[in-house]
């Protein structure tokens, strides 16, 4: 069954009606990518992606924030689109500890099938450059199943132009052959001009994903990016 709470598009307007909207921080983000690669797994059939994104945060930690990508499914279900609607609070815990916790919802506009899901997320941050993160449903990729997606995270400054990332990431789902997969993803981004990037990322993935999946979608992918912050 799927989780009891309200519809995302009331959540996010009533963070901007509320108070804290009137001392909210406007951001945003744009990428343009060669292929959409999303927890090991190609969104976009290895073909290359258009995204954006906007965030609303108050002064208190508050935050609301929508996001968009190009997408391509298999051919029944129509989907070209990806619609990212998130609410929720990020702060510190201590100088050296963070939070994020949010609820997240994904949506394709331009299906003909109910792909549209919802996800509960925390990522706990250490001295800025380590994380874990966690991501909860029981609408797990649009279906019935419960998944809980977990990632390790580490980033290295190498000097003022470029940072190397690294990612472990395990998605145990609940009906999937061999309880789930595991993927990683190595990033290396260069800071060309502000607010310009451009990073090139491997991802690598078990062989429960790529049964899932297919050889198609998962395995070794490489991906280059060009993005911004603004």
């Amino acid at each position: 069954m799927k989780p009891s709470i309200l519809p995302l598009p009331i959540l996010v307007a009533a963070t901007f009606c509320s108070p804290h909207a009137f001392a909210a921080t406007l951001s945003g983000n744009a990428t343009l990518t060669s292929d959409y690669v999303w927890r090991g797994s190609s969104q976009s059939q290895g073909d290359p992606a258009v995204q954006a994104g906007f965030r609303a945060a108050a002064d208190d930690g508050l935050y609301a924030a929508v996001s968009g990508s190009s997408v391509e499914f298999a051919p029944q279900t129509h989907a070209s689109s990806e619609l990212d609607v998130s609410v929720g609070w990020a702060g510190a815990l201590s100088p050296e500890w963070s939070i994020d916790a949010n609820l997240l919802h994904y949506r394709y506009p331009a299906t003909t099938v109910d792909l549209n899901w919802t996800e509960l997320n925390t990522t706990v941050t250490w001295r800025r450059d380590y994380w874990l993160s966690l991501g909860w449903s029981s609408q797990a990729l649009g279906t019935r199943q419960d998944g809980l997606y977990s990632q390790l995270g580490a980033r290295w400054p190498v000097n003022e132009r470029l940072r190397l990332e690294a990612m472990a990431g395990y998605y145990a789902l609940q009906d999937a052959r061999g309880g789930g997969y595991a993927h990683g993803q190595l990033n290396a981004i260069w800071s060309v001009v502000t607010p310009l990037e451009v990073r090139l990322s491997v991802h690598g993935t078990d062989r429960h994903a790529r049964a899932l999946f297919g050889d198609d979608l998962a395995g070794t992918r490489w991906e280059m990016a060009v993005q911004g912050a603004f």
